[in-house]
């Protein structure tokens, strides 16, 4: 085999890869509008919690897909972590899932501890949660009202560096719905690095 020909075949093996390992999320088993299903959490430590049970009594809920080495995730640690402050107050409860099978239940809590985090963060083993939601990068945020009902789905904001933020999305849609309005823009784009998934 001349020398273009393994060229090739190299790039070829290696796309292969790389789609084998950032497969295209499945789609959601629900929508906006829809309602989440109870589907079990897993906490640092491998105990389980139904999604129903985590802030009973809020207002609202906001489901966060984060990760511990993704930049675009991290540029944005302390604007959840301020968001998470603000709004607990107003009886929003804030929780984050890692589902990167890369990332081990023991970095993920060194990572919330380092970043101050005062919500739970959750191990998704496998990917099932991250699944069932269809979430395909991190960050991803949704937002539920008190009967688990979808009402936002997308980006935290529109700018990573937190420098030029012309549209507040997650603050604009808790405003919102705190205030019994519908969100204006319901459903954005959410960017950042691929949820790394296991292969099945």
């Amino acid at each position: 085999m001349n020398r273009s020909r393994q060229c090739v075949a190299v790039l070829l093996f290696l796309g292969l890869a790389a789609s084998a390992f950032s497969q295209t999320p499945p789609e959601p088993k629900f929508k906006l509008g829809g309602k989440a299903e109870n589907v079990a959490l897993r906490d640092l430590k491998g105990q389980a919690t139904p999604l129903y049970d985590v802030g009973k009594g809020s207002k609202l809920r906001v489901v966060m897909f984060i990760a511990t080495q993704c930049p675009i995730s991290n540029a944005y640690n302390e604007r959840m972590a301020a968001i998470d402050r603000e709004y607990q107050a107003k009886g929003v409860k804030f929780l984050a899932i890692n589902s990167n099978r890369q990332e081990s239940a023991s970095e993920v809590g060194e990572h919330a501890a380092k970043n101050g985090f005062g919500f739970p963060v959750y191990k998704d083993e496998k990917n099932v949660v991250a699944d069932i939601f269809g979430a395909s990068v991190t960050p991803e945020v949704y937002v539920f009202d008190a009967g688990w009902t979808l009402r936002y789905h997308g980006r935290i904001d529109d700018n990573q560096a937190g420098t030029r933020i012309t549209s507040p999305d997650l603050r604009n849609a808790l405003s919102a719905l705190l205030e019994n309005k519908p969100v204006a823009a319901a459903e954005t784009k959410a960017f950042g690095c691929t949820i790394k998934r296991v292969q099945k």
